[in-house]
């Protein structure tokens, strides 16, 4: 039955411009949301840029404008990006929003009247980076014999010292265990739910939840000279979105249906900060929080003070829209690490798109009009291929639920591959029109009707061309699933255009 669906990526800094790496969660979280959709929920999509912090500061400073300068020009970037990849949030937010502000004053007022924060002095290792604090047993040596390097970023870190209001963390490490033990499915996959609470069993300290070395932050109500520290301003985003703080009703409507989605150098800030911060506040820890890993070039993550950084433009210029889309969504499997070269992105555009998808196509266009006029013949309700598509659907279905759009994308060229199969098989090109042309080539359409609907969360354009060249009015993202996948849709009696390549095969420059 549908039901509502909040989804949310993790919001990103604002130092620097978008990379790959943040457009691999984005656009899994888009898909997801456009596949929910298919199934008729109501859905709730929410990403944006998170803007406080002596990161962005320092950047700010780099640049020589202010933070809120720096804040506005580097979010514009990220919505651009996403207006490029054709990434369609219910509501882009930042950090710097009016009603974030007061949500992150009443969340952490209400842990403050709770009893679970204390004022205290700090000292310790600080990555600017990571925006977090490190004890000594977490840093790498420094091969330049320095300060230890932070274990994400690889860079030194520095000695803060500070007065700061602290949040009572070692409190809740046996809420902790109950919940993950309530809840075994809350944090997937289970390598990432098993190093959460290695985390949470290792010994939990109480951390630093405000600072008074900077003043670009939201203020504590109850303390003036504080700010919040950037990560508890930064996670409270995913309830203002939903009301907190402004709307009571809306916030408890929506608060029980949340996934998250985020990459896994987060994974203690999410699988555990964040639950137990909403414990604190009197509310229930997030239903779903799906992680995934690394997106590798030649081995090596991807980070903003790297060479090795591939920005979305440079391969949308190159592949399309959908050729992005289905890259990352089809050969990047969601939780593991993921190498990505320029070389498979080529293969994969070849293969897939221009080969499958884009040759069927092409081939039954053209030979409808040439052994049946141009109109489109409805499909067998005994096809061969109906059993192939249920099973197609069925496995997408499961997929898409596990948040594994690679498998669900996999499901879906089955079918392709299927259908191409059989028009070898028949060669209807060298027969005399008649009813076994038509059926083999009604069959062929209905497969191309059910791809448009399934590849339609990756495929925002394409799906939607092909879609309309089979003689079909609306969209394919209109449609409601499961019945929409049921075969024989297409009803036949009409007109089947040809056009131009869908995907015009791609040759990397000599």
């Amino acid at each position: 039955m549908p039901g509502r669906y909040f989804l949310t990526t993790p919001i990103y800094y604002v130092n620097d411009v978008p990379h790959i790496g943040h457009a691999y969660t984005t656009v899994t979280a888009d898909a997801l949301a456009r596949w929910h959709r298919l199934l008729g929920d109501d859905v709730f999509f929410l990403t944006g840029t998170d803007e406080h912090g002596l990161k962005i500061a320092r950047a700010a400073e780099a640049n020589g404008i202010t933070p809120q300068e720096q804040a506005d020009r580097t979010s514009a970037r990220f919505q651009e990006t996403w207006d490029l990849l054709d990434i369609e949030p219910d509501r882009f937010i930042r950090t710097t929003d009016p009603d974030h502000t007061v949500a992150v004053q009443a969340f952490l007022q209400k842990i403050h009247d709770n009893g679970h924060l204390y004022k205290s002095q700090y000292a310790g290792w600080y990555c600017v980076p990571c925006e977090a604090y490190y004890e000594d047993d977490d840093l790498l040596p420094n091969p330049d014999g320095g300060n230890g390097l932070d274990p994400v970023h690889l860079r030194p870190v520095e000695w803060f010292e500070e007065e700061n209001w602290f949040f009572k963390l070692s409190e809740f490490t046996q809420p902790l265990l109950d919940w993950y033990e309530a809840q075994p499915d809350a944090v997937a996959p289970g390598g990432k739910r098993n190093e959460a609470l290695g985390i949470i069993k290792h010994g939990l300290k109480d951390i630093s939840i405000t600072r008074t070395s900077l003043d670009w932050g939201v203020p504590v109500p109850w303390d003036p000279g504080h700010v919040f520290y950037v990560w508890y301003d930064a996670l409270i985003n995913y309830a203002t979105a939903i009301g907190y703080g402004t709307d009571p009703e809306r916030f408890a409507a929506w608060w029980p249906h949340v996934h998250h989605l985020l990459a896994k150098d987060i994974i203690r800030f999410h699988t555990v900060y964040w639950p137990a911060m909403l414990m604190a506040a009197g509310e229930e820890p997030p239903a779903h929080l799906n992680v995934h890993g690394y997106l590798l070039v030649g081995g090596e993550k991807m980070s903003k003070t790297s060479l090795n950084q591939i920005f979305p433009a440079d391969l949308v210029a190159d592949f399309g829209v959908d050729g992005f889309r289905y890259h990352f969504l089809r050969n990047a499997p969601f939780g593991p690490d993921g190498d990505v070269s320029y070389e498979g992105i080529v293969a994969g555009y070849n293969a897939d798109l221009a080969n499958n998808f884009g040759n069927l196509l092409s081939r039954v266009a053209t030979v409808v009009a040439k052994k049946c006029d141009g109109v489109g013949p409805a499909p067998r309700p005994d096809s061969p291929l109906a059993a192939v598509a249920a099973d197609a659907y069925r496995e997408a279905a499961a997929a898409w639920d596990a948040v594994q759009p690679s498998v669900a994308l996999e499901a879906t060229w089955r079918l392709i591959r299927e259908a191409n199969a059989m028009l070898e098989e028949a060669e209807p090109w060298k027969a005399e029109p008649g009813p076994e042309v038509d059926g083999v080539l009604g069959d062929a359409i209905e497969v191309l009707r059910l791809v448009c609907i399934l590849a339609s969360p990756a495929l925002t354009r394409a799906a939607g061309e092909a879609w309309r060249r089979i003689g079909l009015t609306g969209s394919p993202a209109d449609q409601r699933l499961p019945e929409a996948a049921s075969w024989g849709g297409y009803p036949g009696g009409l007109p089947v255009e040809k056009g131009d390549p869908l995907f015009p095969r791609f040759k990397p420059p000599a």
